[in-house]
C-alpha cells in the first residue's frame, strides 16, 4: 500500500508516542522487581530506587521458608481461576446466544434483565445470606467460585454482539437445514467462530479470579482454601504483627528485623507473575475482541 509523506511522518509519530508510553507504563513493574531484590535497611533509608545500593535475597528466603504454604496458596489460585473461568465462560456464552437469535421470541427481555444486573446489585449481606443459608457453600471451593459467575453482565453483552455481528446466520441457518440441533450449532459453530472474543472474556474472568480475595474474606474460615491473595494478605499482616512493639516484648527484639518493605515488593512479583506469563499468549486477541464484540447491534 502507498503511503504519503504526511502519513508515514503521522505513524512514525504514533509508533515513538505509543512506544515511549509502553515503557512508562512498564517502569513501576520493573521498580516493584527491583525493589523485591533490595537489602531492607537499604531501601528503608533510600527509598525505592532502580539502582539499589545493596541487593538481598532476605525476602524471597522469607517466603521460601514457607514453600508449602505458598504452594498450597497457588495451587488453589490456579484451580480456581481455571475452573471459574471455563465454567464463567460456558454460562456467558450459552446465555449469549439466545440474546444474538432475531428469531428467539424474549431476546430483548433477557438482554434488558442482564443489562438490569449491571445497574443494580442485592448487596453484600443479602448476597452473603444466599450463599451460606441457601447454597451452603463456605468453607468450600465454590465460595471461591459460584459467587463470582455471571457477576458482570457486560461479558454476556460483549459475547452475543460478537454473535450478532460476526457470524452470519446463513451459517445457522444452514445447520438448521441439515438438522443440526441448537446444542450442536452452539458447539460446531458459534464457539469456533468466536475464539477472538472469548479470549478477551477468559482473560478479564481470569484476572477477576486470580485477584480475587473478597470471597474467601467472606465465605472462608479454614487457611486451606486460602488462594495466594488471601495468603500473601495473612503473611503481611502476621509480618506487621511481629514487627510491633507487642510483639517485640514477648518473642524479642530480633523481630524488627524482618524485611516488611521487602516482602510487600515481592509478594507483588509472585501475585502478578502467572498474569504476566499468560497475558502475551492472548494480547492478540485482546484488541479484537473489545473492539468488534463492542459494536453495537
Amino acid at each position: 500500500m502507498i503511503q504519503t509523506r504526511g502519513e508515514r511522518i503521522f505513524w512514525l509519530f504514533s509508533i515513538v508516542v505509543m512506544g515511549l508510553w509502553a515503557i512508562l507504563a512498564f517502569l513501576p513493574f520493573i521498580l516493584i522487581v527491583v525493589a523485591s531484590f533490595t537489602d531492607e535497611s537499604a531501601l528503608i533509608r533510600n527509598g525505592y530506587s532502580y539502582f539499589p545500593e545493596k541487593l538481598s535475597l532476605d525476602a524471597y528466603l522469607y517466603m521460601v521458608s514457607s514453600a508449602s504454604t505458598f504452594a498450597r496458596a497457588y495451587g488453589v489460585s490456579f484451580l480456581v481461576t481455571i475452573l471459574g473461568t471455563s465454567i464463567g465462560l460456558l454460562i456467558s456464552s450459552m446465555l449469549a446466544y439466545p440474546m444474538s437469535r432475531k428469531d428467539f421470541k424474549y431476546h430483548n427481555v433477557l438482554a434488558f434483565i442482564i443489562f438490569f444486573t449491571m445497574l443494580f446489585s442485592g448487596g453484600i449481606v443479602p448476597s452473603y445470606i444466599m450463599w451460606t443459608k441457601y447454597f451452603h457453600i463456605k468453607d468450600s471451593l465454590a465460595a471461591l467460585i459460584v459467587p463470582n459467575l455471571l457477576t458482570n453482565g457486560f461479558y454476556v453483552l460483549l459475547i452475543r454482539n460478537y454473535y450478532k455481528n460476526n457470524v452470519p446466520s446463513e451459517l445457522i441457518e444452514a445447520a438448521q437445514i441439515d438438522g443440526a440441533s441448537e446444542l450442536r450449532t452452539f458447539f460446531r459453530i458459534m464457539l469456533p467462530l468466536s475464539v477472538p472474543v472469548m479470549a478477551t472474556v477468559g482473560l478479564f474472568m481470569g484476572l477477576a479470579y486470580w485477584n480475587d480475595w473478597i470471597n474467601a474474606l467472606y465465605y472462608i474460615t479454614s487457611p486451606k482454601y486460602y488462594g495466594i491473595q488471601n495468603m500473601l494478605i495473612n503473611l503481611m499482616n502476621n509480618i506487621q504483627f511481629l514487627k510491633s512493639g507487642q510483639a517485640g516484648n514477648v518473642i524479642g527484639a530480633g523481630a524488627v528485623e524482618l524485611p516488611s518493605t521487602g516482602i510487600r515488593m515481592s509478594m507483588a512479583v509472585i501475585g502478578i507473575l502467572p498474569i504476566v506469563l499468560v497475558l502475551p499468549f492472548l494480547q492478540k486477541y485482546l484488541t479484537k475482541g473489545v473492539v468488534i464484540g463492542a459494536i453495537k447491534g
